[in-house]
């Protein structure tokens, strides 16, 4: 089995050798990732330049694009053959309700499963300790190891990936498995305007979530908040369908 292994924190992240270390057990991995960090990146190609790559050792590359744009040049001009599975992280922090819009780790396995190809992403529930970083990346890696080896031996619904998030806790302390949908995160907007050293405007985008009640029953939210791994199964279409019959009253014939 040949998986293609990438990231939106770039070639120095230690969840990515962590995971590469637990996959290595289900196939052969090649690495293609992002040369930088690119969290927040979100599905965007690279249109507008060219993308450089650099090979780093045998099985692993580096690009100077997104992550989206690893996989489509892993696919389709360094691998030899499609691989038979994606993966994309592990992600130092979570991907949970809404962060799915803006998350490059996200975004990776939502271009494997356009391109028809199994995929999954993985990340920690909430921001890791780096003191404690290679212990629950280690979990972290060995869950994705058994996935992977599901994923393999049991096809995904069409059009379907799966976003995996793990409670950043001791193996121990981790009381089960929970398959979700999404929530929502509730997030206090900022932005930080300032000068820089010549007077000029510049600013940071930026927010902090804010948490201050159980989250919705069933939800990725509420299972990282009662210390279970999630797994949330999200399909490509986004299609309101509930919403269509109310707009054709509304708008067909008014328009």
């Amino acid at each position: 089995m040949n998986i293609l292994l990438t990231n939106d924190d770039g070639i120095k992240a230690e969840g990515l050798y962590a995971l590469r270390k637990g996959l290595n057990s289900v196939g052969k991995v090649i690495i293609i990732v992002p040369d930088r960090e690119r969290s927040a990146s979100g599905h965007s190609l690279t249109l507008t330049h060219p993308i450089r790559v650099e090979q780093i050792d045998e099985d692993t590359f580096v690009t100077d694009g997104t992550p989206a744009d690893c996989i489509n040049i892993g696919i389709f001009g360094i691998l030899p053959t499609r691989p038979d599975l994606i993966v994309s992280g592990i992600n130092p922090g979570p991907n949970l309700g809404e962060d799915v819009t803006y998350s490059g780790t996200v975004s990776a396995a939502m271009e494997g499963t356009l391109l028809k190809i199994p995929s999954f992403a993985i990340s920690m529930g909430s921001f890791i300790d780096p003191k404690e970083v290679s212990s629950r990346f280690d979990f972290a890696a060995k869950f994705a190891s058994k996935v992977a080896n599901l994923i393999l031996n049991y096809e995904l619904p069409p059009h379907t990936f799966l976003n995996i998030n793990v409670p950043n806790l001791p193996e121990e302390k981790i009381k089960g498995v929970s398959i979700t949908h999404l929530g929502n995160r509730r997030y206090q907007e900022e932005l930080i305007k300032r000068l820089d050293p010549r007077g000029k405007v510049y600013y940071w985008i930026g927010s902090k979530v804010v948490v201050n009640e159980p989250a919705e029953e069933g939800t990725d939210v509420r299972a990282i908040q009662e210390d279970k791994i999630s797994i949330t199964p999200i399909h490509l279409d986004t299609t309101n369908y509930s919403a269509i019959p109310e707009l054709k009253l509304a708008i067909e014939g008014n328009l």
